[in-house]
């Protein structure tokens, strides 16, 4: 009798569990994923015909857009060919930085809000570089790639689902190239601790950081018809979230033997960016959309987790956080920079002493930098004194661009693909899903449909 009894209990515990499970799993908010068309397939490795000499339109001659000018002109094989804003004086100040650089004068379009569609349609361009407002980046991608060029747009590139898979199947329809200009994932830190991982240093990485965040008072003012402050007023969630997703995704492999399953968010209310407009224009705001503090939390297939988050208001240092926490190391670039490391992992047969907090220290700096040194990326090995000369965020804008035309010229697949694009987009709108239904889960889309463990690791073509 008390063996039937403990069973049925157990059943019961069972039943319980699976009913928890079930309810757990419906309480995740889900996302539609759409059926990929006949005949269209992914655009994973996308190779297209090499193009010797890359000509280029820049849409988008702001903020971005001049060191863009400035950057492509002085890659061999590259014609800036068309320049276009809104305002003249933008492209006529651009064609001055191609004067300087003794390369020949861009044909300028410029006036309205709609005449970068003169521009994408032109015949004699190789690639359309898009630095506009938010608002209007995958409009003019998936336009471009409909006339026939690639792609590449300055982050973030689509601010909804809707955008985002526009792209991607526009991508995929065309066979054209299509790229965020995520310059992060090529700053010296981050590119050389990803080649560290890529080693196995670390051992394996369980967990991954980055942020955005970055007091904007001294830049407000500096965008056209101040669109990223009305922006950040009218929307909710993590509007722009791609400088710390991108180097957190590529140290785990997302989509090349990983996908991210869901996310959780969570902010704080909005005070600081209220409080500056008032003192700018006396207007009292109590409809402010976007939190001062927002943190995301992600899962992905593989039980690893990435935190992330974002503030443009509060007074603190410049932070992307970026932190790489694994089984035999730890890396961290702020606010200290460093790495952390299992002793036998740096050569050292000392036993670690408990007592003594050194013991969970950064290694030393001249340790750090023996291995920087020893594990610099080959990216860098080739462009960082260019890079670090011709500038652009340190260089790092430099490497991103260089990359971007070496990969044309030579016909290879991108360092970073639509599908990027969207994962590292995606949180503009899951983020405000999450938080306007009291931070509940929501499920991150796959956006390769299915094809996200094709591809093992991250690789740059060479």
């Amino acid at each position: 009798m008390k063996k039937i009894f403990s069973l049925f209990c157990m059943l019961v515990v069972l039943a319980s569990c699976a009913q928890k499970a079930e309810v757990a799993t419906s309480n995740v908010l889900k996302t539609v994923v759409p059926e990929r068309e006949a005949g269209q397939e992914n655009v994973l490795g996308l190779r297209c015909e090499p193009i010797e000499n890359v000509r280029v339109a820049i849409i988008g001659l702001g903020m971005r857009g001049p060191g863009a000018v400035n950057r492509l002109s002085r890659i061999p094989g590259v014609e800036v060919v068309a320049l276009c804003d809104v305002l003249e004086k933008n492209t006529t100040k651009c064609n001055e930085i191609l004067a300087k650089n003794g390369k020949p004068a861009a044909k300028e379009f410029f006036g309205d809000t709609v005449v970068w569609r003169q521009v994408t349609a032109l015949e004699n361009v190789d690639l359309v570089y898009v630095a506009t407002d938010w608002k209007s980046h995958a409009m003019i991608g998936v336009q471009a790639m409909k006339d026939g060029k690639h792609v590449a747009i300055e982050v973030p590139s689509a601010m909804t689902l809707d955008e985002i898979w526009s792209l991607i199947n526009t991508s995929e329809k065309t066979r054209k190239h299509c790229m965020q200009l995520e310059n992060c994932v090529y700053d010296f830190f981050e590119l050389t601790t990803l080649n560290m991982a890529q080693q196995g240093l670390f051992g394996e990485i369980l967990h991954a950081e980055g942020s955005y965040i970055h007091g904007l008072q001294p830049f407000w003012n500096e965008y056209w018809n101040n669109w990223r402050m009305d922006y950040n007023r009218h929307n909710r969630g993590d509007v722009y979230a791609t400088h710390g997703m991108g180097p957190a995704c590529q140290l785990l492999n997302i989509h090349r033997g990983d996908k991210m399953n869901y996310l959780v968010s969570m902010e704080t209310k909005a005070v600081g960016n209220p409080a500056y407009i008032e003192a700018q224009t006396g207007e009292k705001v109590t409809d402010f959309k976007n939190g001062d503090h927002m943190m995301t939390m992600i899962r992905t297939e593989k039980g690893k987790t990435i935190q992330i988050q974002h503030d443009v208001t509060s007074p603190r240092p410049y932070s992307r956080m970026y932190q790489a926490s694994g089984t035999k190391g730890f890396a961290n670039k702020y606010p200290v920079s460093g790495y952390a490391l299992d002793s036998k992992a740096i050569g050292s047969d000392v036993a670690p002493n408990h007592e003594n907090l050194n013991a969970h220290s950064f290694v030393p700096a001249e340790v750090k930098e023996a291995l920087m040194q020893k594990y610099k990326h080959p990216i860098h090995k080739e462009l960082e004194e260019t890079a670090k000369k011709i500038g652009g965020h340190g260089g790092m804008d430099f490497i991103m661009d260089y990359r971007l035309i070496y990969c044309l010229q030579k016909g290879l697949p991108l360092d970073m693909d639509v599908y990027d694009l969207a994962e590292w987009c995606s949180l503009a709108e899951l983020t405000k899903m999450s938080l306007e239904n009291n931070s509940a889960p929501v499920e991150i889309p796959d956006f390769t449909r299915g094809y996200w463990n094709k591809l093992q690791k991250l690789e740059f073509a060479q």
